[in-house]
């Protein structure tokens, strides 16, 4: 939890309140739903929430914004965004009904009326959003192809609407076919090692008719 407010100092008590309840909820929720590795679950504020936090050096979301998280597994990078981002609307879906079962849980525990969550496969989701947000459910490509049509053509962000996904390691061939987009290094905002190989990449997507 001390990452979490060296990096963003600046929280509200209730949201201080709801980023340490994290820790509680997830050990209680993984011992009866897998949704975190094992290896993973006693680093959960580095490797899991502040990495989800990573989307918020890049982008601050306006009030009303809509942001889907695509592939949210057990909640990231979707629940720290809304815990941070409280006037931002969140639809975090996921494949796995179970894994939607513990994101619905700690949304409730932690009283998030900005998040919504449903076992949905991308290509079914219905409307349009500012930002299409995920932690490196499949290649740039195939993901492209899940949601280019679900961004919203009216941008109201310092960055262009489209696609904020945080992956790791060398993306040059990756992303060869998407010149547009842009990496920021997480180790740039973080200094933890875990975030030496790790990034935000913004693709910008023309709204599609």
């Amino acid at each position: 939890m001390e990452e979490i407010l060296t990096y963003f100092p600046n929280l509200s008590e209730n949201q201080v309140f709801q980023f340490k309840k994290l820790e509680e909820l997830y050990h209680d929720w993984n011992a009866k739903i897998n949704v975190i590795s094992r290896k993973d679950i006693d680093e959960l504020y580095v490797k899991h929430v502040l990495h989800s936090l990573g989307i918020a050096k890049v982008m601050e979301f306006q009030p009303k914004a809509t942001v889907l998280d695509v592939g949210t597994g057990g909640g990231f990078p979707g629940i720290p965004l809304a815990i941070l981002f409280p006037e931002t609307r969140f639809y975090l879906i996921d494949v796995i009904a179970k894994k939607i079962k513990v994101v619905n849980e700690v949304a409730a525990a932690l009283e998030l009326e900005n998040v919504k969550a449903e076992q949905m496969r991308a290509e079914n989701v219905k409307g349009e959003f500012d930002f299409i947000v995920s932690r490196a459910v499949t290649n740039m490509p195939d993901f492209v192809s899940w949601i280019k049509d679900k961004i919203k053509k009216q941008h109201n962000h310092k960055l262009k609407n489209g696609i904020l996904y945080l992956k790791g390691g060398d993306l040059s061939e990756e992303l060869k076919d998407f010149p547009n987009a842009t990496q920021y290094n997480l180790s740039d905002y973080f200094a933890e090692d875990f975030f030496e190989t790790k990034k935000v990449v913004h693709l910008p997507l023309k709204f599609i008719a």
